[in-house]
C-alpha cells in the first residue's frame, strides 16, 4: 500500500479503531473487520483502470453514472454481464423498457440428464447504472463496450445444489392475491436464474433483522432507500465511489462463511480481470480511458487477480457442447421485485425517485436512439474530456466527513404530501373504497406522524403507504386491488416492457405476419376478440390453423378459444377466439429459440415426447393425434405411429390400456371415414401387436391385484372390439379363446368380467349366467359381495355392449326380490363403486333401462319385466338356440307390421334372415319353417319386395341414396 493512500484514511482508520476498542468486548475481530473495511477501499481507490461500484436498480447509482460518463468519457467500459449476451444489447433500441436479456438452452450436454430448460436473464430498467453505460457506448462515437462476466454456460457449470445459488427466490406477495393480474406479471420471468449487477443485500440474516429493526423498517428495500439512496442521491463522484465500496466490503466481509458461494463468487471476479486483462493487452487500451463496472461486492475484492498488473493466471474452462439461444423477453417491475426478493413496489418507487432526480438536478440521461417508451430528449453534443479525470485514485478521503455527519433529510413537502392523499383516495374510489376527503385529510396527518415515530423529518413513500392502508382500507378489502397496491400503482405503477417488432426470433415475427389477415395488433397486452367465418371467408383458414397450434404450445391464456373446437375428422365453419400474446411475449419468444416456424417446433416436441424414454403407447398416440390435428406431415405421422407399435410391443404392464384403446378406437375411425383406401401400414401393425400382447398378458392381468378392473375391461374392449378387423389382417381366435380359458381371478369384480367374456365368446350361455347371478343373491355368504359383481358386469359393457339388456335385468332383479335388511347395507358400496370404477358407462345402463321400462308411472303397476314374461317362449338347449330378449315398444310392432321391409333391410346388407311370422317367433325359427316349406321362400320375398318397390319408387329412391346404394 502506497504511502499517499496511507495518508488519505490514517485518521478514519484510528478513529474505527478506537470505536472497536470502546464499544466492543473482545475488539479485535471487530477492529480487523473495519480496517479491512477502510484497506478494501484503499485498495479499489488505489487501481489504475477505474472502478465503479453500483447497486442494480438503484437510482442512485444511474444518476452518479450518468455524471460519471460526462465527466471522464471513457473510450472503453467493461460491464459486469454475462459475455455471450454481447449481440443483444443492440436490440435494446427495438423494446420499451424495462425487458431483460435472456439466454436459452432446452437440448443440455454436459448436464445432468432432466435438469432443462435452462434460462438465465438479466432484468435492463432506465433507471439502472448499467443501462445508462450501454446507451452511453452504443450512442457515442469511439466507444467500445465489453460485457467480462462469466458466460450462461458457466453460469451453470458452477452452480451450487438447488435452492442455493439463487439470487433471490421468487416469492408471493400476500398484498397482491386479490389482483389476478399479479400472478401474470410476476410470472414474466418464469423460473430464470436472475443475474444482478451490485446485489447489496446482506447474506447475514442477523445482520439485516438488526439494521431492519434500528432502522425502523420492514423490508431491505425500505432500509437501502432511506439510509443509502437519499443520503447518495446528491453526492460527489469521490463521494458515492467511497462509500459505495465500504458498503460492498461490510456485507461480504460479514456474509456467512460458505465456501462454495465464496469460491464461486471469487471465480467470477477472477474470470472479469483475466477478461479485461486480455482486452487490455490484446487492443493496447490506456486502463485511464478506461471504465469498470460492477457491483460493490466485487468492486472490494481481494483476489490474486485484482489490478490490470496482476501476473496471477487463472484458467478459464470450456464451455459445454449445449446450444444456447440468446433473446430479450418482456419484463415489469414487479417481476423484478420477484426475481430478487425485493419489497412490492420497490422498483416502481425506485423509478420515481430517478424521474424526480433528473429534474431537481437539470440532469440529460443517456438513451438509445429510437427507443420507444418516456420521453425523447434531444442529443446531447459530447464535450472534452475533464483535465482531472484520471485524478480519483488521489481524491481525499471522503468517508470521515460523510460517516460523521449525520443525515440531513429534506423538509416536508406539504404539496408533494396533499397530491399523494389526493390521488390516493381519487384512486380507491375508482376501485370500490368508500374514501373520502376526510380520509384524505387522516392520510397527511397519519403519515407525518409515522414519519416523526421514525425519526424522520419528511414521510416517504412507504411511510405513505403505511398511513393510506391504516386510514382507508381498514378492515375489509371490498375492490380488487388492495391500498398497498394502489399506493404502488399511483406511484408509478407497475411500468411493462415490450419487446419490439425488430427485436423478435424469426418466429415470433412468423406469427405475427400469419396472424395479420385478422386485424389484430398483438403487441399489446390486452385480450383481443377474433372472429373467423371460415366459410365465408376462406382465406382465413391458415389463421385458424396457426391458432389451434398455439394454442397446443402456448399457455392457456395465450389464446382461448370461445366457440368452434378441433377435433379428428371434425373442423369448425365459425370461430371466435381471445388472443392475448401481447401479454405472453415471453412464452412465444421462448418458442423461438426452438425453432424458425410454429410447425417446426411442435413436430420437435411430439418427436421428442415419442422417443422419450419414459414414454408409453398411450403417449405414442397422442403424439398421432396431434400430428393429425396441426401438421399434414403423413411421413411424420406414420414415424410417430411406427413408434407406437414399437413401444406397446415393449411394455410389460397395462396400466394405460384405457387410454390407448380410446385413442386407437378414435384413430381407426378417423382413417376409415377420411376416404384413405386402406389403413395405414402402421394401424395394421397396431392391431396385429396389440391383439397378441393383450392375449399374452389377459391371464396374469386377471389375477394380478396391481391391475385394476378398468385395465383388464379395456384390455378385454380391444381384444373383442377389434377381433374382426384383426382376424381379417391374420390374427388367430384361438389366441383369445385360450387367455381366456386360462384366466381365474378370485376377485369378485374379475370373476364377472370374466363372465361376460366367456358368454361373448360362446363359451358360456346367457341362461346358464343368469342362474349364477341368481345363486349369488340366493346365498347369504355371497350377496354382501354382489356390488362388486355388479362393478364388474357393468365395466363389462365397454367388451361387451350387447350385455346391457343383461344387467339390467341383474340390477332389477336384485332391488325387486332383495329385502331392505339386505338392500340397504350394501346399497352405499354400489353407488360408490359404480361412481369410482364405471362412471363414464352408468349412462349406457340409464338408456337401456329407458327403452326396457315404460315410460310413464301408471304404465308400471301393469308392466311385467320382458324376462319374465310368462307368454315368451322358454329357450331351447343353449347349444342349439340362443336366449333373445323379447323386445317391447313401438320398434317391434313396426318390424311385425311390415317385415317386408324388414327383409329388404336385411337383404341390403347381405344378411341371411327371414322375415319374422306373424304369431311372433323369431327368424331362426322361420328359417327352419322354410326348410320344410311352411314359409314362402327367399325367392318368393323378393318377388314381393320388387313389387313393392315398384309401386312406391320415392321412398325406394330416398333410402337407396342414404344407404348410399346405387
Amino acid at each position: 500500500m502506497s504511502a499517499s493512500s496511507d495518508g488519505r484514511f490514517g485518521a478514519l482508520r484510528e478513529q474505527l479503531a478506537d470505536a472497536a476498542t470502546a464499544f466492543a468486548d473482545s475488539p479485535d475481530a471487530l477492529t480487523g473487520i473495519l480496517a479491512g473495511m477502510v484497506d478494501d477501499v484503499d485498495r479499489a481507490l488505489a487501481e489504475e483502470l477505474e472502478i465503479f461500484p453500483v447497486c442494480h436498480h438503484s437510482p442512485s447509482s444511474a444518476l452518479a453514472m450518468v455524471r460519471r460518463l460526462r465527466e471522464k468519457q471513457p473510450k472503453v467500459i467493461y460491464l459486469e454481464l454475462c459475455e455471450d449476451l454481447q449481440p443483444l444489447l443492440t436490440e435494446l433500441r427495438n423494446c420499451e423498457l424495462p425487458v431483460a436479456l435472456q439466454a436459452f438452452a432446452s437440448d443440455l450436454a454436459g448436464f445432468p440428464a432432466g435438469s432443462g430448460p435452462l434460462s438465465v436473464i438479466a432484468p435492463i430498467t432506465e433507471a439502472s447504472a448499467e443501462y445508462q453505460a450501454i446507451a452511453y457506448a452504443l450512442e457515442t462515437p469511439g466507444v467500445e463496450l465489453l460485457l467480462v462476466d462469466r458466460s450462461a454456460d458457466h453460469v451453470f457449470q458452477w452452480q451450487s445444489p438447488p435452492d442455493e445459488d439463487a439470487p433471490a427466490a421468487t416469492t408471493t406477495d400476500p398484498d397482491d392475491a386479490g389482483d389476478p393480474t399479479q400472478a401474470d406479471e410476476k410470472a414474466l420471468h418464469g423460473d430464470a436464474v436472475g443475474l444482478e449487477i451490485g446485489d447489496l443485500r446482506p447474506g447475514f440474516a442477523e445482520l439485516e433483522a438488526y439494521l431492519l429493526h434500528h432502522g425502523k423498517v420492514r423490508h431491505w428495500s425500505e432500509w437501502w432507500d432511506q439510509y443509502v439512496e437519499q443520503p447518495l442521491i446528491g453526492a460527489d463522484h469521490d463521494t458515492y465511489r467511497q462509500v459505495m465500496v465500504m458498503i460492498g466490503s461490510l456485507f461480504r466481509r460479514l456474509r456467512p462463511t460458505d465456501a462454495a458461494r465464496a469460491d464461486r463468487d471469487e471465480d467470477r471476479e477472477r474470470f472479469m480481470w483475466t477478461r479485461m486483462r486480455e482486452h487490455l493487452a490484446a487492443s493496447g487500451a490506456d486502463p485511464a480511458d478506461c471504465l469498470y463496472v460492477c457491483g460493490a461486492a466485487h468492486a472490494a475484492s481481494r483476489v490474486e487477480q485484482f489490478g490490470v498488473h496482476s501476473d496471477a493466471p487463472f484458467e478459464i474452462t470450456a464451455r459445454t457442447a449445449t446450444v444456447w439461444r440468446y433473446g430479450l423477453i418482456p419484463s415489469s417491475h414487479s417481476a423484478i421485485e420477484a426475481q430478487f426478493g425485493l419489497a412490492g413496489g420497490a422498483v416502481s418507487i425506485a423509478a420515481a425517485t430517478w424521474q424526480k432526480a433528473l429534474t431537481a438536478g437539470r440532469v440529460t440521461p443517456y438513451r438509445l436512439a429510437g427507443q420507444a417508451g418516456g420521453r425523447k430528449r434531444a442529443a446531447r453534443k459530447p464535450k472534452a474530456a475533464a483535465p482531472t479525470a484520471t485524478g480519483t485514485a488521489t481524491a481525499g478521503d471522503r468517508l470521515s466527513g460523510f460517516l460523521a455527519t449525520p443525515a440531513r433529510p429534506g423538509e416536508l413537502d406539504e404539496a408533494e404530501l396533499l397530491g399523494w392523499s389526493v390521488d390516493i383516495v381519487r384512486l380507491a374510489r375508482r376501485n370500490g373504497y368508500l374514501a373520502s376527503t376526510a380520509d384524505a385529510i387522516a392520510v397527511v396527518e397519519t403519515s407525518v406522524l409515522l414519519a416523526e415515530m421514525r425519526n424522520r423529518r419528511r414521510p416517504t413513500p412507504y411511510d405513505f403507504a403505511d398511513a393510506a392502508v391504516t386510514c382507508i382500507e381498514k378492515d375489509v378489502v371490498p375492490g380488487r386491488r388492495d391500498v398497498r397496491r394502489l399506493c404502488e400503482i399511483m406511484f408509478g405503477g407497475d411500468r411493462l416492457g415490450r419487446v419490439g417488432y425488430d427485436a423478435l426470433p424469426p418466429l415470433a415475427r412468423d406469427v405475427h405476419d400469419r396472424l395479420a389477415p385478422l386485424g389484430l395488433d398483438l403487441q399489446k397486452r390486452t385480450v383481443q376478440r377474433a372472429l373467423l367465418d371460415l366459410q365465408g371467408e376462406p382465406q382465413l383458414q391458415p389463421c385458424s390453423d396457426l391458432l389451434w397450434t398455439l394454442r397446443r404450445l402456448l399457455p392457456p391464456e395465450a389464446v382461448r378459444p370461445i366457440m368452434g373446437e378441433r377435433r379428428l375428422g371434425e373442423r369448425s365453419v365459425q370461430e371466435s377466439w381471445d388472443v392475448a400474446i401481447g401479454r405472453h411475449q415471453r412464452s412465444i419468444i421462448e418458442l423461438g429459440y426452438e425453432g424458425v416456424t410454429i410447425e417446426q417446433v411442435l413436430e420437435q416436441r411430439l418427436r421428442k415426447a415419442a422417443w422419450d424414454p419414459q414414454a408409453t403407447a398411450a403417449k405414442a398416440l397422442a403424439a398421432v393425434e396431434d400430428s393429425l390435428l396441426y401438421l399434414t406431415n403423413r411421413r411424420f405421422t406414420d414415424e410417430l405411429g411406427a413408434r407406437a407399435v414399437q413401444l406397446l410391443a415393449a411394455e410389460r404392464t397395462v396400466d394405460d390400456a384405457p387410454e390407448v384403446l380410446h385413442r386407437i378406437r378414435r384413430l381407426l375411425v378417423y382413417y376409415r371415414t377420411s376416404g384413405t383406401a386402406e389403413l395405414p401400414a402402421w394401424c395394421q401393425a397396431f392391431v396385429t401387436t396389440g391383439y397378441a400382447h393383450y392375449c399374452t398378458l389377459l391371464p396374469t392381468a386377471f389375477v394380478d391385484d396391481e391391475t385394476g378392473l378398468r385395465q383388464v375391461a379395456a384390455m378385454l374392449g380391444f381384444l373383442m372390439s377389434m377381433e374382426s378387423l384383426a382376424m381379417a389382417l391374420g390374427c388367430d381366435r384361438a389366441q383369445l379363446e385360450l387367455a381366456v380359458r386360462q384366466s381365474h381371478p378370485q376377485a369378485p369384480a374379475k370373476v364377472a368380467l370374466l363372465w361376460a367374456a366367456q358368454s361373448q365368446l360362446g363359451q358360456l350361455p346367457l341362461a346358464q349366467l343368469r342362474e349364477r347371478c341368481t345363486q349369488l343373491l340366493a346365498s347369504p355368504l355371497t350377496v354382501g359381495a354382489f356390488p362388486h359383481y355388479l362393478s364388474g358386469f357393468v365395466q363389462a359393457l365397454e367388451p361387451v355392449p350387447t350385455l346391457a339388456p343383461f344387467v339390467v335385468e341383474v340390477l332389477s332383479t336384485a332391488f325387486g326380490k332383495l329385502p331392505d335388511r339386505v338392500l340397504l347395507p350394501w346399497l352405499p358400496t354400489l353407488l360408490t363403486t359404480l361412481r369410482e370404477q364405471a362412471g363414464e358407462l352408468l349412462p349406457v345402463l340409464v338408456r337401456e333401462a329407458g327403452r326396457t321400462f315404460p315410460a310413464a308411472l301408471p304404465a308400471v303397476d301393469a308392466w311385467t319385466p320382458p324376462w319374465a314374461d310368462p307368454a315368451t317362449p322358454p329357450p331351447g338347449p343353449a347349444e342349439a338356440q340362443p336366449v333373445r330378449y323379447a323386445m317391447t315398444g313401438p320398434v317391434p310392432q313396426l318390424l311385425a307390421g311390415f317385415p317386408l321391409a324388414t327383409v329388404a333391410v336385411a337383404d341390403l346388407f347381405d344378411c341371411a334372415v327371414a322375415p319374422p311370422t306373424g304369431d311372433g317367433s323369431t327368424g331362426d325359427q322361420a328359417t327352419g319353417d322354410q326348410a320344410t316349406g311352411g314359409q314362402p321362400t327367399g325367392g318368393q320375398h323378393r318377388v314381393e319386395l320388387v313389387a313393392l318397390l315398384e309401386a312406391h319408387p320415392v321412398p325406394a329412391g330416398a333410402a337407396a341414396i342414404l344407404l348410399g346404394v346405387g
